[in-house]
C-alpha cells in the first residue's frame, strides 16, 4: 500500500474568493473544477495542491484531508482492524473515485480515496 497524494480541503462557499487567493495571488493552476469542488495545484516535484469545497460531495461534510491511495481495500481493512469505522462509504462516486470517510484519532474527518 502506497500513499500517492494528500490534499488538504478548506470549506469555502465562495469559489471566486478561492480563485482570487489560490489562483491569482499564489499563481496555482485550477487542476479540477466540478462546481462544488475546485482543486488548485502547481508544477513542482511535490505537486502541491489544495482544494476548496462547498460540501464533500453527495451531501457529505467537507473532510479536512483527502488521502489518495493505490489500494483502498487495504486501507479500509486496516482502519476496521484498528477500530476506525467509516462514517461514509466505501462507495464508488459518479465522478470516478472510490472512497470512504473516517475520523482520525483526533476527530479530523479524512477522505480516503482511490481513482478508478
Amino acid at each position: 500500500m502506497t500513499v500517492l497524494r494528500i490534499v488538504p480541503n478548506i470549506a469555502s462557499q465562495d469559489p471566486a474568493k478561492a480563485q482570487a487567493f489560490y489562483g491569482d495571488i499564489l499563481g496555482m493552476d485550477t487542476l479540477m473544477d466540478m462546481g462544488w469542488i475546485r482543486t488548485f495545484g502547481g508544477a513542482s516535484p511535490a505537486t502541491p495542491q489544495i482544494s476548496t469545497m462547498q460540501h464533500g460531495g453527495n451531501d457529505t461534510p467537507v473532510p479536512a484531508i483527502s488521502i489518495e491511495v493505490d489500494n483502498l481495500d487495504t486501507v479500509l481493512d486496516r482502519c476496521r482492524a484498528a477500530g476506525f469505522s467509516p462514517t461514509y462509504g466505501p462507495t464508488t462516486e459518479d465522478w470516478g473515485v472510490r472512497r470512504f470517510f473516517v475520523h482520525d484519532p483526533f476527530g479530523t474527518l479524512i477522505n480516503i480515496l482511490q481513482h478508478s
